[in-house]
């Protein structure tokens, strides 16, 4: 008996890494690779189209370090991060409490909000180019007729940033939205029945009931946001490329910069592991702080 089970038990692990091989090659291949082979590259000396490469140590990483542009771009990315995130999941959180109604029509309402995600990101970039107009645009249009000053948004240092931020928020709030929205189809409607009765107010349901129940999904939403956010890149390249005077420059975009327009593809890797290494951080910190605060279900 217990030979036929230890035969039943490898043929199912075989079966289980037989079905892992495939994702498992493709990362090795797509992911763990060019990790390896960028930290490789990191250590060298290595132009683009030149095959001679040539040792350097960790000199590409001190040369981060006394690197003012890249403190400045590490800053825009931050600053980029830090906005765009908690504005978007306060925005999807009302999108979704609102549309978690029984009335006639939510459908099209969803479907209108959550329509910007389907949105490709270089036509999104392109039509809001247009919104941001100077002369023509209907933001400007919109500012003067309540007597607001038109702005040169994407050609102002101090309005390309905003810009770009407000953009992203309109673009993925509908997609954290629609999380959020599955997740509040999970909490108990009782809940809600008791808290009205005992004269709860809207705010304080959503205060004491909605966010902590939906917190493991928007711990989630959050880990989400911040790894799109540091992977931002399109939008910068079709609306500011970078500008002005690199104050929507972002490390994504200074990465692309370094290794395809300058053609040093060394520092551009070492560019890439920081990265790399300033997300896991971000990551980390999250995780330690708002990790310990998220309620699950049927936890004590």
């Amino acid at each position: 008996m217990s030979k036929t089970f230890a035969r039943a038990r490898r043929n199912e692990m075989f079966l289980a890494y037989a079905f892992l091989l495939p994702s498992l090659v493709f990362l090795a291949t797509f992911t763990y690779w060019p990790i390896l082979r960028s930290i490789w590259f990191s250590l060298h000396d290595v132009m683009l189209g030149d095959p001679e490469i040539y040792w350097l140590g960790l000199e590409n990483y001190t040369r981060l370090l006394d690197d003012r542009l890249f403190w400045k771009v590490l800053g825009n990315t931050a600053f980029y991060t830090l906005t765009t995130i908690p504005i978007s999941i306060v925005v999807a959180l009302l999108l979704a409490v609102a549309m978690d109604s029984k009335l006639r029509g939510m459908a099209i309402y969803r479907s209108a909000f959550f329509y910007p995600v389907m949105i490709p990101s270089v036509a999104a970039g392109m039509v809001w180019v247009f919104l941001y107009a100077p002369s023509y645009g209907p933001v400007n249009e919109a500012l003067t007729t309540v007597g607001l000053p038109r702005l040169d948004w994407l050609y102002d240092s101090d309005w390309a940033m905003p810009a770009l931020v407000i953009m992203s928020v309109w673009k993925y709030s509908g997609y954290f939205m629609l999380i959020l929205l599955a997740a509040l189809k999970l909490v108990p409607s009782d809940l809600y029945e008791a808290a009205r009765l005992d004269g709860v107010n809207a705010w304080h349901r959503l205060i004491h009931i909605t966010i902590p129940l939906v917190s493991p999904t928007l711990y989630f939403v959050i880990i989400i946001g911040t790894l799109h956010s540091y992977q931002v890149f399109d939008y910068v390249y079709i609306m500011t490329q970078g500008g002005p005077a690199d104050s929507t420059n972002v490390l994504t975009f200074y990465i692309y910069q370094t290794g395809f327009q300058y053609q040093d593809i060394g520092y551009a890797s070492a560019l890439a592991n920081a990265l790399l290494f300033f997300v896991l951080g971000l990551i980390g910190l999250v995780a330690v702080t708002l990790g310990r605060k998220v309620h699950y279900l049927g936890e004590r």
